[in-house]
Formats: structure tokens, C-alpha cells, sequence
């Protein structure tokens, strides 16, 4: 089974304009609202690829509400602790020809101890050995940064395998609980070990130097460029097809669904690692939040071009 748990959901507003200017009262053209936050991403493109997934997290108010009817209705099981406060929006302002966007992304609502404990007998309820474990996204007010690297703990105790997405303290305290797999993206990657990402050489070098900090294997994303692994001893660079870009926004949530999926089907990590890099671009060819198909993404796996480094 695969769960994913988003501590920081949000419900994301996208509002597409001519262009983008300051000071000025900008008039939308078309808009839409989606379930935001990695996890839920993450449990939307797992959905889109016909395979099953149950989304916890913290949830509040209307908002919370609107995120688990929306879930609900795309057929993806939900377990939320309910919280004091509003689950947060997140607004995308992205002009006409997609070439610039602003997104403003609200802290949201404080969690307690309380809430904290509840989540955390929770996992504990659900953890079982073999299950795959998606804990992605930023931290909610109240939730301290360690709180990731619990969970894992839990999780991967019980014979779990725990792939995780976040930055900054989270993901220095979640890798000494040693999971499966992180994804850092190149600046997350750079932030994270203060070494520098300007050519493959050294993003290798930064890729074991998060592997030495103890998570089994580490996904750095590259955008447009795909991703590369440390596997081991091995590091493997897998290059995106060439696509029309139309909004990268989510690629990298999608790479990671297409990584558990992968795996859930018994691919090896190189080979779940080009299932995710066709994932991602499958997404950013869409407008929008529109994810990309299981018909996409199949066409774009065999254009997906891995090399060992």
C-alpha cells in the first residue's frame, strides 16, 4: 500500500493573467482551484497512473473540507487529523505565455502537541512492512523541525520504506533517521550541504555528501535537465526528454509518483527513477495544475535517457 502524508496542504488558486505587472489591478482570463501540497501531488499523479494511495495529513476548517471532498472525489482515500484554525491557500498569478509567475504561499494553520501525537498514532496504526511511505512538503507553524525524522523512524521500524521531500532543518534532521530515499531539488541539494550545484561533477559530489548524512539513496532533481541518483557506489544521470514546456510547476511531485510507482510495480531503482524523470515531464507539458496522463507518460519512458557516472 502507498500513503502520503502532506503536514501543510493547502488549497492552490491559479489565476492566469496577460502579463504580470506591478501596481497595477491585473484581470484574470481564466482560473482554477486544485488540492495543493506535495503529498496530495504526489497522491493525484499516483491516481492518474491507476494506482491506488490514502493521503493523510493536517486538515481545517472550509478549506480542509473543500481538499477532502476534492480528494474524495478523484477516488483517493483520505485519514486526516483535524485541527483548530483554516488549512491554508496558496495563489499562482502565471501569465498568458506561461513565461513568468508569482506564488504566494500562506504559513498555515498552528498545530499542537496534541495534533502532533494523534498523526503520529496514526502512522503507527498503518505502518507495515513493504508499504511505501511519501512524507513531503513544508511545516506547518507549531510542528518542530525533527517531527519528519519521527515519523520515519516509526515507519521504517515497522519494515516501511519512507521516500521524503522536503528542505532546509526538516531535511537535515529527517536524513540522520536514515530513509529510503530523499528528493532535494539542485537548490534545496546546495542549501542543505553549503557545496555548489554549477556542473554534474559537482551535483555528484553534493549527491554523497546527503548520502553521507544517512538516507540510503538520494534523488537530486534538475528541472528541465531530469535528475540524478547516488545508488550505492553507483550514481546514475537520468536526462528528460526534450518536451513543449508548459508549466513546471508540480514536475517535481510527479517524478516522485513516478518513482513509488516504480517501485510498487518491482522496478529497480534506475529503472523507477526513468519512470519518475517520464512523470515529471509528462506534467510540465500540461497547462496549468493538469497532470500528465498514464498514456503520456508511457510514451515518454523509452525517450528517457539514463547514464551510470
Amino acid at each position: 500500500m502507498i500513503y502520503t502524508v502532506t503536514l501543510n496542504p493547502a488549497v492552490d488558486r491559479e489565476l492566469e493573467v496577460e502579463s504580470i505587472t506591478c501596481n497595477t489591478v491585473l484581470r484574470a482570463s481564466a482560473w482554477r482551484v486544485d488540492c495543493g501540497g506535495k503529498g496530495f501531488n504526489v497522491a493525484r499523479m499516483l491516481k492518474s497512473l491507476g494506482t491506488t494511495s490514502v493521503a493523510l495529513g493536517f486538515a481545517a476548517g472550509k478549506n480542509g473540507e473543500l481538499l477532502n471532498d476534492r480528494l474524495q472525489d478523484l477516488k483517493i482515500d483520505t485519514d486526516f487529523v483535524w485541527v483548530e484554525g483554516e488549512t491554508r491557500t496558496n495563489v499562482s498569478i502565471i501569465s498568458a505565455d506561461h513565461a513568468h509567475y508569482v506564488k504566494v504561499n500562506e504559513p498555515g494553520p498552528m498545530v499542537s502537541a496534541s495534533d502532533l501525537a494523534k498523526l503520529k498514532r496514526k502512522v503507527m496504526g498503518l505502518a507495515r512492512p513493504e508499504s511505501l511511505w511519501v512524507l513531503a512538503g513544508s511545516l506547518p507553524p507549531g510542528v518542530p523541525p525533527a517531527y519528519y525524522a519521527e515519523l520515519i523512524t516509526i515507519l521504517q521500524s515497522a519494515g516501511a520504506r519512507v521516500f521524503l521531500d522536503t528542505s532546509g532543518e526538516a531535511m537535515r534532521h529527517s536524513c540522520e533517521a536514515k530513509p529510503f530515499l530523499v528528493k532535494p531539488n539542485a537548490a534545496e541539494a546546495e542549501g542543505l550541504t553549503g557545496l555548489p550545484v554549477d556542473n554534474l561533477s559537482e551535483i555528484a559530489a553534493v549527491g554523497n555528501a546527503i548520502k553521507s548524512m544517512g538516507p540510503d539513496n538520494v534523488v537530486i532533481s534538475l528541472g528541465k535537465a531530469g535528475a540524478l541518483m547516488v545508488n550505492g557506489r553507483k550514481r546514475w544521470l537520468a536526462a528528460s526528454p526534450e518536451i513543449v514546456e508548459c508549466n513546471p510547476i508540480g514536475a517535481g511531485d510527479s517524478m516522485v509518483a513516478g518513482l513509488v510507482w516504480g517501485l510498487d510495480q518491482g522496478d529497480s531503482l534506475p529503472e523507477a527513477l526513468c519512470r519518475g524523470i517520464a512523470c515529471g515531464a509528462a506534467t510540465a507539458s500540461q497547462s496549468g495544475t493538469v497532470l500528465g496522463s498514464l498514456a503520456q507518460v508511457n510514451e515518454l519512458i523509452p525517450l528517457v535517457g539514463m547514464t551510470e557516472v
